[in-house]
């Protein structure tokens, strides 16, 4: 059916199109051809937040796609997906050590938590940011959402 479809065909058509179809269609079409989709570095995600870099200065240039988040470290241990942020509240060495494991290369800790030095000498022996923002993780999250970055599921 998807070959029928022309490639010069807007967005809002395909999403008609799947809205007739299937109202559940719709929504997952949605997502793929969301026009604002894309990716952002790290920079810009700190600027976006209004948040600020507490290491990893020389990462700044690095690309993110996709944004995850969560307080639970065990649901980030099943995220499959690259070019990720990670936005948290949880603010000890564990936060860092999963990003480590999943190949994140940015943790953005939210609410003003305090981040020990303990968490800033990992960050830079795994070659990880740490961002900080004093939003909350709902805000954070609904900004970059809004910015172009896409969710994971």
């Amino acid at each position: 059916m998807l070959n029928n479809i022309v490639c010069g065909i807007t967005k809002n058509a395909i999403c008609s199109y799947f809205y007739q179809l299937n109202q559940s269609n719709q929504q997952l079409f949605y997502y793929f051809f969301k026009p604002n989709c894309k990716s952002m570095t790290l920079r810009e995600i700190c600027e976006t937040v209004k948040g600020e870099v507490v290491c990893g200065e020389e990462l700044l240039g690095t690309d993110v796609e996709f944004a995850f988040s969560s307080d639970l470290m065990s649901d980030v241990l099943t995220v499959q997906c690259d070019k990720l942020i990670l936005i948290t509240g949880l603010s000890n060495l564990q936060s860092i050590r999963t990003a480590e494991m999943s190949d994140i290369p940015c943790v953005l800790i939210v609410r003003n938590k305090p981040i020990t030095t303990e968490m800033v000498e990992l960050a830079k022996e795994c070659d990880i940011a740490i961002l900080r923002s004093k939003n909350t993780l709902f805000f954070v999250a609904g900004e970059l959402y809004k910015a172009g970055l896409k969710p994971v599921y």
